[in-house]
């Protein structure tokens, strides 16, 4: 079964969480597939991504970009993984249709919205009910704390 980890949002925004997961994610060697939930949100967070930090670098592509093969990083809003990741993010509630085409599953959720919340408790139990490897991060002041 996957190993799927929860990340509750709380005190940044996905915009400014989201290169820190990933930035762990490849000091893991994971190659990475982020799948948001529209073209627009892609290419907003292909944006963040260039720029959250000035001295930092995550090489990363989308469709727009091209070549997935050579992007240890592909932002997409499809079903796909056509850079060979080992890690999927899930944003934007989006649902995964294989947990185990990937080792690792991250579903990144924003704790200040209620529906978004429950969306996510939603497919927890979904996923718990599959079977999978489950863990819980909760954003704290210093960071993920894992709760459960």
């Amino acid at each position: 079964m996957a190993e799927i980890g929860f990340y509750h949002l709380l005190s940044t925004p996905l915009e400014r969480a989201l290169p820190k997961l990933l930035e762990r994610a490849r000091a893991n060697d994971h190659r990475v597939v982020v799948r948001a939930g529209s073209p627009e949100r892609v290419e907003h967070l292909n944006a963040a991504l260039w720029t959250y930090e000035d001295a930092a670098f995550l090489p990363h592509g989308s469709a727009r970009d091209g070549n997935p093969a050579a992007q240890p990083i592909w932002l997409t809003h499809f079903d796909e993984n056509p850079n060979g990741g080992s890690m999927l993010v899930l944003v934007d509630g989006i649902e995964m249709a294989d947990p185990k085409a990937f080792a690792r599953c991250a579903d990144v959720f924003d704790g200040n919205d209620a529906k978004a919340v429950e969306a996510a408790r939603r497919r927890w139990r979904r996923a718990r009910e599959a079977g999978h490897s489950l863990t819980y991060w909760q954003q704290t002041a210093s960071g993920w704390e894992q709760k459960g």
